[in-house]
């Protein structure tokens, strides 16, 4: 495992993870602004690592392999305590979307993979626009728990509901891709 500064800044996304479940649960007055800024320096970093990544030339198989984790970890783990403050069912829904389809396109891949075949099911751009469809949506609804109701929440939910909408859409691609392989056997 080679540490180049993209693969330190994703194991740093990594090591935020924790940091942001304890600030979330710290009984102060903005622990929600806090978690926000955490979450942003984390989402900052999964652009950061990627782009270092490919301008530097510093690409390695560590990185393909943990950066998809820790973005998956980032966005269940914010997701699970966004949905557990808020109690909205409107909220849980696209939460258990994206979780599921996480869970199911994962899978997928590595199922994929095992037949030498993981390129068929390699990610698109439509998922990294979902990706970061869900930071900002979580990052708006981190920052509109510490407002008065403000139409910031409102964005936050269209963007969620976007983002499931992309993360339906991206499974449904990788599905098609694999169907092939799925029904043979």
């Amino acid at each position: 495992m080679h540490l180049n500064l993209p693969n330190l800044l994703t194991l740093l996304r990594i090591l935020l993870l924790p940091v942001f479940v304890l600030v979330f649960y710290l009984p102060f007055t903005g622990q929600y602004l806090v978690c926000a800024v955490i979450f942003a320096i984390a989402a900052i970093t999964d652009w950061v690592d990627g782009y270092l990544a490919r301008k530097l030339h510093q690409t390695t198989a560590f990185g393909a392999f943990i950066d998809p984790v820790a973005d998956k970890l980032m966005v269940a783990i914010a997701l699970v305590l966004i949905v557990s403050v808020y109690a909205d069912a409107w909220l849980t829904i696209p939460a258990a979307i994206i979780i599921c389809r996480e869970i199911v396109v994962s899978a997928l891949r590595e199922w994929m993979a095992e037949l030498s075949l993981r390129a068929q099911v390699a990610v698109t751009y439509i998922a990294k626009y979902k990706t970061a469809l869900q930071m900002i949506a979580l990052l708006c609804l981190l920052i509109a728990k510490t407002l008065p109701y403000t139409s910031l929440i409102i964005l936050a939910y269209v963007l969620l509901y976007s983002a499931a909408i992309l993360t339906l859409y991206t499974m449904i691609i990788y599905l098609r891709a694999a169907w092939p392989h799925l029904k043979s056997q």
